[in-house]
């Protein structure tokens, strides 16, 4: 891939928020993609009819949006730069995981191919960025999405942490706090019906969450979870 490229800034994010959105849910509609990026649906019309006509996405008026392969390609290279930077933060300045996502975002656009090789290459190659999600592969190859939801389990299920679905400060810290991140080794003691909190383990202390807080931390469960598969805290 290239280094610098012509893109201006909000082409990269809208290529990388429909690049999420098609593998996190069931398409890329005109309203999730407003919602993910805070834009009006009027303003991401327009940038769809944009990207369709330079060739990076496809769209119907009122049907979903899908990346080109040249899309994908500009969508795979700011992923792997944001999750890198968020590596680095963390792994060589010591940055807490909730403080990178903002910072990482405003690197992405400016890394060059030279430094993502050199990123790669100091850092060790990592697979994961400090959140569990994946870095992207050169190859355009969809990464293995490994482990579940911890509202998944069920009292008596053992699991370790492997990272959280939404880089949102305040629950990140919240986390951290609670010990609920990457590499954690947890219990659940019990899950209440209706909706009601998950109780767990976290070492030798126990916290309730809300089912909705449970739903956006993924583990592996303990027959999964082998060194390999762990992300580093």
């Amino acid at each position: 891939m290239a280094g610098h490229t012509h893109f201006d800034e909000s082409t990269e994010e809208y290529l990388e928020a429909i690049y999420r959105l098609e593998r996190e849910g069931p398409g890329v509609s005109t309203s999730l993609l407003a919602n993910d990026l805070g834009v009006a649906p009027a303003s991401v019309s327009g940038m769809l009819k944009k990207l369709t006509a330079e060739g990076y996405v496809t769209h119907r008026a009122r049907g979903e949006a899908k990346l080109t392969q040249e899309g994908l390609k500009v969508a795979v290279r700011v992923i792997r730069r944001h999750r890198l930077a968020e590596v680095f933060l963390t792994q060589m300045l010591g940055m807490a995981w909730d403080e990178v996502h903002e910072e990482a975002c405003r690197l992405e656009h400016a890394i060059s191919a030279k430094v993502e090789e050199r990123l790669v290459a100091v850092l060790g190659d990592p697979q994961t960025c400090p959140h569990g999600h994946a870095i992207p592969p050169l190859d355009l190859s969809d990464p293995i999405r490994p482990g579940v939801s911890l509202s998944q389990l069920g009292p008596g299920d053992t699991a370790r942490v492997h990272g959280v679905t939404e880089e949102i400060s305040e629950i990140l810290r919240y986390l951290a706090e609670i010990g609920l991140r990457p590499g954690a080794d947890i219990e659940v003691l019990e899950k209440a019906p209706l909706g009601g909190p998950v109780t767990v383990r976290v070492g030798e202390t126990r916290h309730a969450i809300s089912l909705e807080l449970a739903g956006m931390v993924t583990v592996l469960p303990a027959a999964a979870s082998a060194p390999g598969d762990l992300v580093s805290a």
